[in-house]
């Protein structure tokens, strides 16, 4: 495997980009392989790094169906109901208490449904 070239941060030549400045062109790195790569030095621990690919090579973003829509959709819908109270709470419901906040700081453990 060849050594990818490395450059400072900021100082990358035209014609790359990482994944979220290609999405962001409305691209995708469309399999291709890194191309090179971003340091950016710390103090203490190990340079930031950060992939580059060649935008030449980028193919666009495949359109989102109506299906993956509704799947995204669904999902998402999933991730703001209370497995306790079983309500949209429109936020995502956080995975560390496994509830709503309101079920998790109501005495009893389950909050009414309101």
């Amino acid at each position: 495997m060849s050594e990818l070239p490395v450059y400072r941060w900021r100082l990358a030549p035209d014609g790359y980009a990482t994944r979220r400045q290609l999405r962001a062109l409305g691209l995708r790195p469309g399999g291709q392989d890194v191309a090179a790569q971003l340091e950016r030095p710390r103090r203490r621990r190990g340079p930031l790094v950060a992939y580059l690919y060649r935008i030449d090579r980028a193919r666009p973003v495949r359109p989102l169906t109506a299906a993956r829509r509704a799947a995204l959709a669904a999902a998402m819908a999933a991730r703001r109901t209370c497995p306790v109270c079983r309500q949209d709470r429109g936020y995502c419901i956080p995975r560390s208490l496994g509830m709503c906040v309101t079920c998790h700081d109501s005495p009893d453990g389950s909050a009414l449904a309101a």
